[in-house]
């Protein structure tokens, strides 16, 4: 005897069934070729579980036509209405299909990117405008791949059962067994963390993903513990990596690396510790001269070099870096290795 088939799945059935009958399908044609339906024991016990269940779609939204029979017949039928059913065209507009490619590259490893890369495929077919490389040019996502414990830790989190994982500490390469109730899951500092309830430690801890070493074993039972209402993920990872706040002083095409500039600051908004940065930058000096030409001059807070320099390449000559140094060199690194990669190609084919 077959497994009974569960209630999602008898509804599922039945819109199929109901989206694809070419004029209407009668409750004896539902109830001998719909799968689930042959598991209800009587017309009665058929009867209601059908109305149950045309009820509840109709509840979820989906418009099911009772269609009168032809003729001089009073057998009803019923059908989905198609036109009301379909979903309108899709018509992105270039921001739009920008923000949906970052999603994309944010999903980098091996669980999720083929699906991502699938979707995306097909929306820009759908899209009316080409992408807009500058809306979105350095805010590629800077996460790195989760690795294979982030799907049994997401499953862990939503069944909220408890793990245990090897994992070596950063601060001393202890390797040692953790035994974890995962709360969540964030990206932070370009990797991911899990946060949770240290189980030796009885105390909330953060473990990111990529020293975990080996397979993560689910342990006890599901549903085995709440996760705190009040939960600041954040700041349990805490932020003893983030870097002192800077600020960049920028000279930006018009209208362009709109991301930066959303983040401009006044120069009288920034902190004290800023001040003799700010004031080192002579815009008189003929270095700058040549840069400000036809440019808006911006102040931008930043913490991390290495990750605005990646942000500002992105926008080749429509960012020039003025101050600090450190950023500029930075940036003119990446151009660099940038242009040197571009000419490989024509090298070897002079070559051949």
């Amino acid at each position: 005897m077959s497994d009974q088939i569960q209630p999602a799945e008898r509804l599922l059935n039945l819109v199929i069934a109901l989206v694809n009958t070419a004029g209407r399908m009668t409750k004896e044609q539902i109830r001998s070729t719909v799968a689930g339906y042959s598991d209800a024991t009587s017309d009665d016990a058929f009867e209601r579980m059908f109305e149950r269940d045309k009820d509840a779609l109709r509840d979820l939204g989906i418009p099911i036509l009772t269609v009168a029979g032809g003729g001089h017949s009073d057998d009803v039928g019923y059908r989905v209405d198609q036109e009301a059913y379909a979903l309108p065209p899709v018509e992105l507009t270039a921001a739009e299909l920008g923000v949906l490619s970052l999603a994309v590259q944010f999903w980098q490893d091996k669980s999720l990117r083929t699906d991502a890369t699938r979707a995306l495929t097909k929306l820009r077919g759908l899209a009316n405008a080409p992408a807009g490389t500058d809306l979105v040019a350095g805010l590629a996502p800077r996460v790195r791949a989760a690795g294979d414990a982030f799907g049994p830790l997401l499953d862990a989190v939503q069944a909220r059962q408890a793990v245990m994982f090897t994992y070596r500490a950063a601060s001393t390469g202890d390797v040692r067994d953790r035994t974890v109730e995962p709360w969540r899951l964030l990206a932070r500092g370009g990797g991911w963390y899990v946060v949770g309830r240290d189980r030796d430690r009885d105390a909330p801890r953060s473990f990111r993903l990529s020293r975990i070493q080996g397979r993560v074993r689910t342990v006890g039972d599901l549903g085995s513990y709440e996760i705190p209402a009040d939960l600041d993920a954040a700041a349990v990872v805490g932020d003893r990596h983030r870097e002192p706040v800077r600020v960049a002083t920028l000279a930006l095409r018009p209208e362009r690396a709109s991301a930066l500039r959303s983040r401009a600051v006044p120069a009288d908004d920034t902190a004290p510790s800023d001040a003799a940065a700010l004031s080192d930058v002579d815009l008189g000096d003929p270095r700058h001269a040549r840069a400000l030409v036809d440019r808006d001059v911006v102040r931008v807070p930043f913490t991390g070099t290495a990750d605005l320099a990646d942000e500002i390449a992105g926008y080749a000559d429509a960012v020039v870096v003025l101050e600090p140094s450190d950023l500029r060199d930075a940036v003119l690194r990446r151009l660099r290795a940038a242009a040197a990669l571009d000419a490989e190609p024509t090298a070897r084919s002079d070559r051949g």
